[in-house]
């Protein structure tokens, strides 16, 4: 203000620039945000995922409430080996948890409790209890495997026509890290 004169003009410039200042700062999260989900949506489909572990049928490996992280990548590289834990869609709404003890071709039969794969008996120190009915013996199809829960007496499985032969399609991932409850917190 000079001789009672108002400069309006600066003032202006002054409300423009932080209208501008502000409109950058928007952009900037709005562009942060938008990337943020992107990654999360594509990290989600194609990398990993978080899953609840439902009931006891792999106990005592995992326990009922437990959360994990299921690799989704893994098997867009290579299929599933014997005895990885897997997640599978069982139904549209419901995936299931269970390990895999046989492949392509693999005959496999329970006889007096105990698991054998093309007539070899196969070590389970993850097994406390396994007072089962004989199975089998059934050869595994191309293309699919066969899965058990760890906690044979209460699981529903490959043995029960409902769930059968997994298709490899149907595989999600490989579980690899229980991290809910903190406590319970390993590597599978």
């Amino acid at each position: 203000m000079e001789n009672g004169y108002i400069d309006h003009n600066n003032d202006n410039n002054i409300a423009e620039k932080k209208q501008e200042s502000v409109k950058k700062e928007v952009k900037e999260w709005a562009r942060s945000i938008l990337l943020a989900v992107v990654l999360a949506v594509i990290i989600r489909l194609f990398l990993i995922e978080v899953f609840l572990v439902e009931g006891t049928s792999m106990f005592p490996t995992l326990q009922h409430q437990e959360r994990l992280i299921v690799n989704k990548a893994v098997y867009h590289l290579r299929e599933p080996e014997k005895g990885e834990i897997i997640v599978f869609n069982y139904s549209p709404r419901r995936d299931f948890i269970k390990r895999v003890v046989a492949l392509n071709g693999d005959t496999v039969e329970i006889r007096n409790g105990e698991l054998y794969v093309n007539d070899d008996l196969i070590d389970e120190p993850y097994i406390e209890n396994s007072s089962v009915m004989d199975f089998g013996p059934v050869v595994v199809p191309e293309g699919h495997a066969f899965v058990l829960g760890d906690n044979r007496s209460n699981s529903m499985d490959s043995r029960d026509s409902a769930v059968g032969y997994i298709s490899l399609e149907r595989v999600k991932g490989k579980a690899f890290v229980i991290f809910w409850p903190p406590y319970h917190l390993r590597l599978l």
